[in-house]
């Protein structure tokens, strides 16, 4: 399994207990399926090049990161995946925060594509990627942040997007809370956003989600600003 279909329900992860993908980076099996959505979209494009493995595939990567609007946020991602960063040495794009090369790559990544989904609310893609980018480089952002985003994972995969109200309610939550229960908070509150998307008929949920969040633009998005998300 790639990615889930729209209006799939959420399937509990046999290794961490959660839902899959929201185990992310922690959980094994759950980084593989993030990680899965990024390289499956890679390997169909280099069946599209008929490129081969090796100085083929490295020149493609070259390509796609040379300009990155051109190209799904997918393979953008993907391409950085196979590109050494001349600072750190690494992966460009997922090295430590402050390393030259890899934080302008990592801002240069969301001119990428961001295609909706038939069936989503406008700007659903754009929430799928960012928190797909925050959980595979999650060194850039605080440990709540990163926890919300990888819980919500799931749920923006299988179409739901969160209106204004509900992410700057649960946001209020858990910044009230004391540290020691902010992820026993998030939990319930993605749980209860879990039992009415499967309670919520696929032809109206488009329609009953809000199109708009802290992170996600108010119409569907081709392209993103090329800025870091917040």
């Amino acid at each position: 399994m790639v990615r889930p279909e729209v209006g799939a329900v959420p399937r509990r992860c046999a290794r961490c207990g959660g839902h899959e993908y929201g185990g992310a980076p922690a959980c094994a099996h759950c980084r593989d399926l993030v990680d899965g959505i990024v390289e499956a979209e890679w390997r169909a494009f280099l069946r599209r090049w008929d490129a081969a493995p090796g100085d083929e595939e490295r020149a493609l990567a070259e390509m796609v990161v040379a300009e990155p609007d051109r190209y799904d946020w997918r393979v953008v991602d993907a391409a950085l995946d196979r590109l050494v960063c001349p600072d750190c040495g690494g992966r460009l794009a997922r090295g430590p925060v402050g390393c030259p090369a890899c934080d302008r790559a990592h801002g240069f990544r969301y001119a990428a594509v961001e295609t909706d989904r038939p069936g989503v609310p406008p700007g659903n893609e754009h929430a799928v990627r960012v928190n797909v980018s925050v959980v595979r480089r999650p060194q850039i952002t605080s440990e709540g942040e990163l926890l919300v985003r990888r819980l919500l994972l799931p749920l923006l995969l299988a179409g739901f997007l969160p209106g204004t109200e509900e992410a700057q309610r649960l946001s209020a939550q858990l910044k009230k809370s004391p540290p020691g229960r902010r992820a026993h908070l998030a939990e319930r509150a993605v749980e209860a956003l879990a039992r009415d998307l499967s309670r919520t008929p696929r032809a109206g949920r488009a329609a009953a989600s809000s199109p708009t969040s802290p992170e996600t633009p108010a119409a569907t998005r081709r392209r993103s600003a090329r800025a870091r998300p917040r």
